[in-house]
């Protein structure tokens, strides 16, 4: 046992007591950085002095790298509030962030100079980044998408924000066990982070209940109910080699003092006495708490009304700070400061919030504060799903937001007057169209998506496909009224992260051929490797690129699942939230069926098979019980297919569990083939696709969302395509209702092997079912499984074709990468910046 004594002369010994504790926020020499993170150590004491473990280490780094971009984000905002440009503040109920100490090393392009002040206090750079948590922000794709946003901001120099809010234990962290998965909270907040900076002079009142008071002038208050605060915590976002420091703005709720009733608590009484604190926390408790209750229902409005009104009461504040002692000034002029962009229907609150605000804080009348809220409002669409086309029950409207509900009343009563008295020609089609559906008069709603449309100047859907299904059929009513309002910006992913930073091997080859690394900013450059796509030295070296991150991908699956892959086996990767029509069943089902057709040949035919490695990760929403089964599937195959020796140089089936950024950083890399297999028509954009396809990963896919667009761009030799097209998809729904449907014999044959107890006795039935009968709830295949499933398995033989002549691969892996210029975040957000924010860069002297 280690005595005190010596473990404080160890301490006395360590590497780090050759550089004095020092601050120097703005060092770069390695010997200078060592000191400051000496200094951290020493002066935050989170932990004890005698201590400088890799935990330690790591606090003590993330705030060495604090210092340097609080000094750049306190000149951005000052440039900022002197320029006074136009800003954007974008509203999200979710950012996926994924770690930020390499990404702002990175972004700072100081990480040789940290890694090697790391180096001098005995520890590596790689050990410390593993230490830190993941932000529990978000869930998948859309929370994804607004962190690369942030991150092309910072990079364009754009004056932007954005606004979220703080949960503190996230969505949840995924464990696999025999049963399948398992949910437990997040523990990202458990410690602290030691990036965010909260600012306790930024708070504002949030309402929730209460009435409303009409005074006898007609102006009308909103009153009573529950008061919590809005705290403000912000994250700094670092643009790549810029100054330009923006920031993330989270919201935490927080009660007052006041509200804590001292009597009550001496009187015994401590629940009640301490309620409205514990309401605080249940409202940035949980990302999406489960919502099947009266009481989940309201609390989850609450998150989306607590983001939307804290938001805009700082966006307000800060725009009346920039007007002091500039003369008079007028609320029209609000829309030329300041732009609005609403991420998916959560932060829909904003328009109504803003309209009262306008009306009953700064006594506008209606038609300003319309002008003004139309004009600042835009909203993106992320689904065509009907399910994720927010319909809020009116009664829980008017009983949370009393005030709010009046406000959209009156806004779908002009819009019906609107129609009547200049377009009579769209009256039939007004029941569709208005916010307001009471159709059903036991569970009349609100419709979200309608609400942002009437009241945004633009409406933005994220891939070309997806653009042109809002305007041919979800919006068309619209489309007919409003023309010019509606655009695409197809979604992008910041090169940086998804590049640069989780392969450093691959980058440094393209740097190395294309003579520079220009293509980080701008990734249109990529194109300029297509020239050397028959090059044999440049595949030897991106073999070996490729090798060396699929050896480290085998490495961390070996960790997590105990099981052993082979580098040399083909790595097949689909990892995406877990949803009947992202179709990981059919991704399974074609397994279960190569696992058949293996186990039927002679030993000297399985020789001549592709050795493939399967692997699946994503996280099943909690209530999502055959999401939860195909989860439960995966694992079950897995641990017969990986277990049987005559197999296991063929096929490998692997789960990787709580698939977040940091997994995708690994795993991504390390892929070879990358399954996108939605049914045609329902994926809006997917941004993982591109990620893969960036990396030089090949991809069997549908054409659905961003794939079209992929496709395109890689060229279609260099996509494995497969599947119904989205205008074939609803009469081939009707055929099946018709009882048309003739189902492959491969099909049949799969679903049958699981039914005879091959992966054990767990109960299939229901999930398998689903695949079965011509319609009815839960059943009838509605995402076409059954009938793309012929096509699927074909690419699949293709792909086992192409994989046995490696060199025909690695020119598709070139020309993958080649291809992805266009799927930058940095070009959707300049194109939002100049179509939709009007807004322009304005960098950091």
């Amino acid at each position: 046992m280690t005595t005190a004594t010596e473990s404080n002369s160890a301490a006395h010994n360590s590497p780090a007591t050759k550089f004095p504790a020092i601050a120097n926020p703005t060092a770069e020499k390695s010997s200078d950085i060592a000191s400051n993170i000496n200094y951290h150590a020493k002066y935050s004491p989170h932990f004890s002095p005698l201590k400088f473990e890799p935990e330690q280490a790591f606090y003590a780094t993330a705030e060495s790298i604090r210092d340097c971009l609080i000094q750049h984000w306190n000149e951005t905002y000052l440039h900022f509030h002197k320029v006074d440009p136009k800003q954007t503040y974008y509203l999200s109920m979710e950012y996926l962030q994924g770690r930020a100490l390499t990404n702002a090393i990175g972004n700072l392009d100081i990480l040789d100079a940290y890694a090697d002040a790391l180096n001098k206090l005995g520890h590596e750079l790689e050990e410390i980044a593993e230490q830190e948590k993941d932000a529990a922000l978000g869930n998948g794709g859309l929370g994804r998408l607004a962190s690369c946003f942030l991150d092309s901001m910072a990079t364009l120099n754009l004056p932007a924000w954005g606004y979220g809010l703080r949960y503190k234990y996230g969505l949840f962290k995924q464990r696999i066990t025999k049963e399948g998965q398992g949910e437990v909270a997040e523990d990202w907040l458990e410690k602290f982070s030691p990036w965010e900076v909260v600012r306790h002079d930024v708070v504002f009142p949030v309402r929730f209940f209460g009435h409303v008071l009409v005074s006898n002038t007609g102006s009308r208050k909103w009153v009573g109910g529950e008061v919590l605060q809005a705290l403000a915590y912000n994250v700094p976002i670092p643009g790549y080699k810029t100054k330009n420091t923006n920031s993330l703005r989270l919201w935490e709720a927080k009660a007052s003092a006041d509200d804590f009733n001292l009597f009550q608590f001496n009187d015994g009484k401590y629940e009640s006495a301490a309620e409205l604190h514990s309401k605080a926390q249940q409202i940035c408790a949980v990302l999406y708490p489960g919502d099947a209750t009266e009481d989940g229902k309201i609390l989850r409005l609450k998150q989306q009304f607590f983001l939307c009104s804290a938001s805009l009461q700082d966006i307000i504040a800060r725009f009346k700070e920039r007007r002091e002692g500039k003369g008079p000034w007028k609320w029209s002029e609000f829309p030329s400061k300041v732009a609005v962009q609403l991420n998916d229907t959560h932060p829909t609150l904003a328009i109504p919030e803003l309209m009262r605000l306008l009306l009953d804080d700064e006594g506008l009348g209606w038609d300003e504060a319309w002008d003004v809220t139309t004009r600042t409002i835009a909203y993106t669409n992320h689904t065509v799903l009907p399910e994720a086309l927010e319909k809020w029950s009116q009664i829980v409207m008017r009983k949370l937001l009393p005030r709010h509900m009046e406000i959209i009343e009156e806004i779908d009563k002009r819009f019906m007057a609107m129609i009547h008295s200049s377009r009579t020609d769209m009256e039939s089609r007004l029941s569709s169209m208005r916010i307001l559906d009471s159709s059903n008069p036991q569970k009349p709603v609100v419709r979200m998506a309608n609400l942002c449309v009437v009241s945004s100047h633009t409406v933005n859907g994220v891939a070309q496909l997806h653009s042109d299904i809002l305007k041919s059929e979800l919006f068309a009513d619209y489309v007919s009224i409003w023309p010019a309002k509606f655009q695409n910006k197809t979604n992008g992913i910041t090169p940086r992260r998804w590049l640069r930073f989780c392969s450093p091997e691959l980058s440094n080859i393209i740097t190395k051929w294309l003579k520079t690394d220009g293509w980080v900013t701008k990734l249109d450059l990529l194109t300029g490797l297509r020239e050397f796509a028959d090059n044999e030295d440049l595949h030897a070296e991106w073999a070996s690129a490729k090798m060396a991150n699929k050896r480290r991908l085998a490495q961390y699956v070996l960790q997590v699942t105990g099981v052993s892959i082979d580098p040399n086996s083909l790595f097949d990767i689909q990892v995406k939230r877990i949803h009947e029509y992202k179709r990981q069943l059919m991704n399974i089902l074609g397994a279960v069926y190569r696992y058949k057709k293996l186990k039927e040949m002679s030993p000297e035919e399985r020789k001549k098979a592709t050795p493939r490695t399967i692997m699946f990760g994503g996280k099943a929403f909690a209530t999502y019980t055959n999401a939860k089964r195909i989860v439960k599937l995966v694992n079950d195959v897995g641990a017969v297919v990986n277990n049987d020796p005559e197999i296991s140089n063929y096929l490998k089936v692997v789960f990787v569990p709580n698939y977040n950024v940091s997994v995708a950083e690994v795993l991504i890399p390390g892929s070879e083939l990358s399954q996108h297999i939605s049914t045609a028509g329902m994926e809006a954009s997917g941004t993982s696709n591109m990620k893969f396809s960036l990396n030089g990963c090949i991809i069997i896919g549908t054409l659905d969302g961003a794939n079209v667009e992929i496709r395109e761009e890689v060229g279609e030799e260099n996509f494995f395509l497969f599947g119904a097209t989205a205008d074939e998809v609803p009469r081939l729904r009707k055929e099946r209702e018709d009882g048309l449907f003739k189902p492959d014999p491969r099909f049949e044959e799969a679903k049958q092997f699981i039914r005879s107890g091959a992966f054990g006795s767990y109960d299939y039935n229901p999930l398998l079912e689903s695949l079965e009968g011509n319609s009815g709830y839960g059943r009838g295949d509605y995402f076409l499984v059954g009938y793309d499933f012929p096509s699927y398995m074909d690419a699949q033989d293709r792909v086992d074709e192409a994989y046995k002549d490696q060199r025909r691969w690695l020119k598709m892996s070139i020309l993958s990468t080649a291809g992805s210029g266009k799927f930058s975040s940095d070009r959707t957000i300049a194109q939002y910046a100049k179509e939709i924010w009007k807004i322009e860069e304005c960098i950091v002297p």
